[in-house]
């Protein structure tokens, strides 16, 4: 099992331990699994692609570590860059 730590979006941020693929597997060559396009049976055409996953990993082994709170944002007051703050002369 080869573990990392990765940043999950759904359905909230997480940080997640994963399974990685093995990087020297002769099946996947170390990127998990393979993408099969297949056709239509009627007229042969293409209908899509399939991850058929390696047998190295498991593409759902995670465990939740640490949900990420959401910070709020704060709020910058309103400053007008124009205003007579500033001085009217040019820069020499």
């Amino acid at each position: 099992m080869r573990l990392r730590i990765r940043v999950a979006h759904w359905p909230r941020r997480t940080l997640i331990l994963t399974d990685t693929p093995r990087p020297n597997c002769p099946n996947c060559d170390g990127e998990g699994g393979h993408n099969r396009d297949y056709g239509d049976y009627e007229t042969g055409e293409y209908a899509g692609t399939e991850w058929d996953p390696c047998p190295c990993w498991d593409e759902d082994r995670r465990w939740a570590l640490l949900p990420i709170p959401r910070l709020p944002r704060r709020r910058q007051p309103h400053v007008d860059p124009w205003s007579n703050d500033y001085s009217d002369e040019p820069p020499f």
